[in-house]
């Protein structure tokens, strides 16, 4: 079974922690994920691919006090990356740009 910092939101997730951190300070070197604003959100909103499912994780983004470091860790461009990271949404890698609807962009009014 997992344990709990396997399920957590990438700025708490160990797969996007730097390996090298051993020993009895590896917590302590790990803390500041713990401030970040996903720390408590469902998993499967922060790992989403779709734009509808990302959008309460990407307003708490918003608020995040680690929102450059977690970018900057989870490095999205470079590992492929499906999900919540640095206040953007990630699909293979790549940013998902927001849509504009007709309304915001002033199409379909008469």
């Amino acid at each position: 079974m997992p344990n709990r910092t396997d399920l957590l939101a990438p700025a708490l997730n160990s797969a996007f922690t730097d390996i090298r951190v051993s020993g009895p300070h590896r917590d302590e070197a790990l803390d500041w994920r713990r401030n970040a604003a996903c720390a408590d959100l469902p998993q499967q909103y922060v790992f989403t691919r779709t734009p509808a499912e990302a959008a309460p994780v990407l307003r708490a983004c918003n608020q995040c006090p680690i929102r450059r470091e977690c970018e900057a860790i989870v490095d999205p461009s470079h590992t492929w990356f499906d999900g919540v990271s640095g206040g953007r949404l990630w699909r293979n890698g790549r940013e998902v740009k927001p849509r504009k609807t007709k309304s915001a962009s002033g199409q379909g009014r008469l």
